[in-house]
């Protein structure tokens, strides 16, 4: 568990060219339990609010109606200070997170789960498919499109962080176990960006697993959770126009950065 302070800060600037339906996912979850942020939407020099909506999950979306046409810049920073509860499995959880999803499409990789790790359960099955995804797939920016999913990352063997997450929550899924998607901020990543990972419940708990292995993640913050991709991106438009002009994210901590091997279990407080 982290006991050293979390900062996290992200800035989006926005082009909206037809006056816009957003949804911004760049808060941390409402979960910590400890928190000093701030989050501001303005465009030309006038603030916006946002209407806020909580998951189940404790993820938060903030929604932005009728955005004027104009220059969209998002600032958002927090200090989090203390780790959160451990995260529950809800009743909703093991049915929403052990089904196929658009990009984790386990019902056609379940041949191939049972396939490359006949035999394993528990502790070992889960390290087991991290190592492999992290072994088998190269991490190579650009490779990859928004719309593959899982399959297509199996095939290419290419992908970025979003892609090993999907791959390894749709093995994880495919072996009947509950797996999702988490989208974080991440001290040590680099280069930064918002990241992805991903989490399996095993042995009673939500354990987090990063395949990239390009951050140490005992000092995540988690963002938002969903069942992939399409449930956890930081921005979507969903009418007008927009262009992502410029972005802008940054995650440190008080102290050094720990070590960390990838295997052993780890949650995401």
């Amino acid at each position: 568990m982290p006991t050293v302070a979390r900062h996290v800060s992200s800035r989006l600037e926005v082009e909206v060219r037809a006056q816009a339906d957003l949804i911004f996912s760049v808060a941390v979850s409402a979960d910590y339990p400890e928190l000093e942020e701030s989050l501001t939407f303005r465009v030309g020099g006038i603030e916006l609010e946002p209407e806020e909506v909580v998951a189940p999950s404790g993820s938060r979306l903030h929604r932005l109606r009728e955005t004027p046409v104009g220059t969209l810049v998002v600032d958002y920073r927090a200090d989090v200070l203390a780790a959160a509860p451990e995260p529950p499995m809800l009743g909703i959880d093991e049915i929403l997170y052990t089904r196929p999803s658009r990009y984790c499409d386990s019902d056609r990789l379940a041949n191939l789960s049972g396939t490359h790790f006949a035999g394993l359960t528990g502790q070992e099955l889960v390290a087991s498919v991290r190592e492999w995804v992290h072994s088998k797939i190269g991490y190579r920016p650009g490779s990859s499109r928004s719309i593959d999913g899982a399959l297509d990352t199996y095939l290419t063997r290419n992908g970025v962080c979003r892609d090993f997450s999907h791959l390894v929550v749709a093995f994880l899924r495919g072996l009947n176990l509950p797996a999702r998607f988490v989208s974080v901020y991440a001290p040590g990543l680099r280069p930064m960006d918002f990241h992805a990972v991903s989490e399996v419940y095993v042995d009673g708990a939500w354990q987090l697993l990063d395949a990239t292995g390009l951050a140490p993640r005992e000092t995540m913050v988690r963002i938002c959770t969903g069942r992939d991709a399409s449930d956890t991106a930081f921005m979507t438009t969903l009418g007008g126009r927009t262009r992502l002009a410029s972005m802008r994210v940054d995650a440190s901590i008080d102290g050094d950065l720990p070590e960390d091997d990838g295997l052993r279990p780890v949650e995401l407080r």
